[in-house]
């Protein structure tokens, strides 16, 4: 397995090699990615080139239009395009919720040949689950490092306080021009480099989840995400300084994460449990009124927080599991359920049961799961010590001045508690909390928080 990265002349990126003999169902990259100094003043050409129409709805917020937003509606009014204008404007930073998405629908006419978006990750998504839903091609401009939903398929929401995921489709075209991404504060770089540190997790709890249930794990995309993030670790310095190069670097480690989900069609390259906790704190944050933390800084820190329980399971010895102990302790269905609406809410914990009733497990398939765990611990422990040490990642965040603890994103001690036991429960993605808890561990590990139920 190879694969290489390289730009023509228009600054379009170029991924070859991608070809991949695992069990995935892999798509082509068709998309026009293009990353550059000064390519903005580009965009009409861009769009020229798909023959994408003559009309569309440019989205963006307040913040966004003023960055980008209207330098692209005057560069394509300028080409004879029509744009009609959907700039969302709230006190705070915009929320991916029914809200913003029926603004943006409702600023669709029936003649809208295609739609703009001009931001990051929110505007991307009300933007996409529009063109999605509406089958119409889609341009993202991008303003700012900060997070891998540019090349994404799947829109990351909010609907009734409760996050949830719905499929999208990447954008046709995407836009990155580095003199643009430079304006970005400093805070949201740093949140870009949190959400592509938390792929180490990601990709260990993918490789124990191929391990433990045989679950189709993609190499190269496992490989792409790694370089990736390996490679923005040793430019930190460029990073901070937002240096042309130090922008590419994290831009093009953002765009190749999003794009194993266009890849393999799933997110299991890119989010596991530190984006569980992340979506958490975003939800019951905006249950308490509160405003949540940036989703890259969220990611980070609960990155930092897991990652010890790795390396200290990778010391385990599953041969003293004492299996009818642990069945003993078994939560029933009845408790399970009533443990999800606690901690969720009674309809988010209604929803994510319903979207995940392989989360109920028999006994059968528990005990077949714990056995499967100390058969193969050796290849568990390799995925574990394969990850950098603890110490190299946060000394990045460090580095960067990004948030660090809880408390820097504003997480209080209960909010805290919950979600790292929440953390296993968002989805049946397997993950090593999943294995944990499984294992009757889980409470034991989580005693370093003071966590109880």
């Amino acid at each position: 397995m190879s694969y290489s990265l390289s730009y023509d002349n228009d600054s379009r990126l170029i991924v070859s090699g991608l070809s991949c003999g695992c069990p995935c169902d892999h798509e082509e990259v068709t998309q026009d990615i293009y990353v550059g100094n000064d390519i903005l003043k580009n965009i009409p050409r861009y769009i020229r080139k798909q023959n994408l129409g003559k009309r569309c709805t440019l989205v963006a917020d307040n913040i966004t239009w003023e960055v980008a937003g209207r330098t692209v509606c005057e560069l394509l009014e300028a080409d004879e395009v029509t744009v009609d204008r959907c700039i969302i404007r709230r006190d705070e930073p915009m929320e991916p919720d029914e809200r913003a998405c029926g603004e943006v629908l409702l600023s669709v006419f029936p003649e809208t040949e295609f739609l703009v978006s001009v931001g990051s990750g929110s505007i991307t998504d009300v933007t996409r689950v529009n063109a999605t839903r509406l089958h119409l091609p889609q341009v993202c401009v991008g303003t700012a490092p900060s997070m891998d939903g540019y090349t994404s398929a799947v829109c990351p929401l909010i609907l009734n306080g409760v996050k949830i995921h719905r499929p999208g489709k990447c954008p046709e075209i995407i836009v990155c021009d580095i003199d643009v991404l430079k304006t970005a504060p400093l805070t949201m770089i740093c949140s870009g480099v949190g959400d592509v540190l938390g792929k180490y997790i990601a990709k260990a709890d993918w490789m124990i989840g191929n391990i433990i249930n045989d679950e189709p794990y993609c190499p190269t995309c496992g490989q792409l995400v790694t370089d990736a993030v390996n490679k923005l670790i040793t430019h930190v310095d460029e990073i901070k300084e937002k240096t042309d190069e130090g922008i590419r670097i994290l831009t093009e480690a953002l765009l190749l994460a999003g794009m194993t989900i266009m890849i393999i069609g799933h997110t299991r390259a890119v989010a596991s449990v530190e984006h569980n906790i992340s979506h958490y704190w975003d939800m019951i944050q905006l249950q308490r009124g509160n405003k949540p933390p940036q989703h890259g800084d969220s990611v980070g820190v609960a990155t930092l927080l897991v990652w010890p329980m790795f390396t200290r399971f990778a010391k385990e010895d599953l041969s003293k599991l004492d299996l009818e102990d642990i069945r003993s302790r078994r939560m029933t269905r009845e408790e399970r359920e009533a443990w999800m609406v606690r901690t969720y809410g009674e309809e988010g914990g209604r929803s994510i049961m319903r979207e995940n009733p392989e989360d109920f497990l028999t006994w059968e398939e528990q005990e077949r799961r714990i056995r499967r765990a100390q058969e193969r611990f050796t290849d568990i422990k390799a995925c574990i010590d394969a990850m950098p040490p603890f110490e190299a990642v946060y000394g990045v965040m460090e580095r960067l001045g990004a948030c660090l603890t809880p408390e820097d994103c504003g997480i209080d001690e209960d909010l805290l508690n919950l979600s790292m036991h929440c953390a296993k429960d968002y989805r049946s993605r397997y993950s090593l909390f999943k294995l944990l808890d499984e294992c009757g561990m889980l409470d034991e590990y989580l005693k370093e928080y003071q966590i109880t139920k």
